[in-house]
């Protein structure tokens, strides 16, 4: 079963909209080695949305909702100074139709030209759509290396993924902004790990663990099991 994963820019400004493609790059060698398959269904400044398929794709993913806080000197930085930046991440599963239907007389296609990673095939075709629920309003784009059957696929699955959250927050308040709950304020403070690259650590503040900064941005996540 398929599960998305939502990386969105916090504190930090354009630090901060950059880690959220270091963070993606974490995730794609993580998936890598665990043989996850990992798409790319949405690239804009300060968020990106992946897909992640495969046997393994939940337990990789499961500790990663949540604040992520990096202290660094950015690559923009010219004086030196460390900055602190948060991302935060959203793992959601993926109804299936019979969980959420929708009715293809609801859904409002375009094609666009796309934005995101895969070389210079991808950005010079029209291989994006963009689909509007039309009783919601609720817009979803996909892009990826993917042809444009393939990211009608990837843009249903996650626009059943966005209805089946927007049901539940109205039927049940207790569990009202599941993304909410996960990713916290995005504030500084409120972080479920930290990486300080200038100590070449990597904290765990929901276990304790902590692991070495080189191998956690080449995808060795199971560091910090």
């Amino acid at each position: 079963m398929a599960i998305i994963v939502e990386i969105r820019s916090a504190e930090g400004g354009e630090d901060s909209r950059l880690l959220v493609r270091e963070q993606a790059t974490i995730y794609m060698k993580a998936s890598q080695r665990h043989g996850v398959i990992l798409d790319v269904l949405e690239a804009r400044p300060g968020t990106i949305v992946l897909q992640a398929s495969g046997k393994g794709a939940a337990k990789l993913f499961e500790h990663e909702p949540g604040g992520h806080r990096h202290q660094r000197v950015p690559p923009n930085e010219k004086r030196g100074r460390v900055h602190t930046s948060t991302v935060t991440v959203a793992v959601l599963q993926v109804p299936s139709e019979s969980e959420v239907r929708i009715n293809d007389r609801d859904l409002e296609w375009k094609t666009c030209r796309s934005n995101g990673p895969g070389g210079q095939s991808v950005n010079t075709t029209d291989s994006a759509v963009q689909v509007t629920h039309l009783p919601t309003g609720l817009q979803v784009r996909c892009e990826s290396e993917k042809s444009q059957l393939q990211n009608k696929e990837a843009a249903r699955a996650l626009l059943r993924t966005r209805l089946q959250q927007a049901a539940t927050e109205k039927a049940d308040q207790e569990r009202n902004g599941a993304r909410k709950s996960q990713i916290g304020s995005g504030m500084r403070s409120d972080k479920i790990r930290t990486y300080r690259a200038q100590d070449g650590i990597v904290t765990d503040h929901r276990t304790g663990k902590k692991a070495r900064y080189d191998r956690i941005v080449r995808g060795f996540l199971e560091d910090l099991d």
